[in-house]
């Protein structure tokens, strides 16, 4: 079993190195979060060439911000599915288009690229909240889906659906209510 504090002073240690411009940690961090970080992308864009370079536009904005990573703020994993998600939507903006709904990707074949057994209580913590959000309602599901994945504002995502805005904004406060709920949960086990 890792010792997620070593794991931790490890990772943070390599971070302050690619800060400095160490390109052996850079690669270590690559080498480690990649296949993660490919298969957000990949699930947002539905395209493996585009996925690719957002990977590779992930990393370089990696490497030249590096010194923004605070610890405090949250894990490593966090900020960068965070900085990949935002350059994959920014990718999606910039050639005017939408990807498909994520419904016609089976998120069974996302979720094992996903997976680093290096890091088991972020795995439990991420799949609780895999499953939390595969107990919404369908309605529920798919306006999480647009809004987080495809970045979409809400009155795009009412737009996209054929419903009212205020449809669109009680479905999305419901399913957050829901997931802060199944969330707390996990944090009392």
């Amino acid at each position: 079993m890792v010792d997620m504090a070593d794991l931790n002073k490890e990772e943070m240690g390599l971070i302050l190195r690619v800060a400095k411009g160490d390109q052996q940690a850079f690669l270590t961090i690559y080498d480690r979060y990649s296949p993660r970080i490919y298969a957000l992308t990949l699930h947002i864009l539905g395209e493996p060439m585009l996925a690719e370079e957002v990977t590779q536009d992930t990393f370089l904005k990696f490497w030249g911000r590096a010194r923004q990573y605070s610890s405090e703020r949250g894990t490593f994993l966090v900020w960068l599915m965070t900085v990949a998600r935002h350059t994959a939507l920014d990718r999606l903006r910039l050639e005017g288009r939408r990807p498909m709904l994520s419904d016609a990707r089976d998120p069974e074949t996302v979720w094992p690229v996903l997976r680093d057994d290096s890091h088991d209580a972020d795995e439990a913590r991420w799949k609780s909240l895999y499953f939390a959000v595969r107990t919404l309602p369908e309605d529920q599901r798919q306006v999480i889906d647009l809004a987080y994945y495809q970045g979409m504002s809400q009155s795009e995502i009412a737009a996209e659906l054929g419903w009212p805005l205020g449809t669109v904004k009680t479905r999305i406060r419901a399913a957050m209510a829901a997931l802060r709920q199944e969330w707390a949960k996990g944090d009392a086990d």
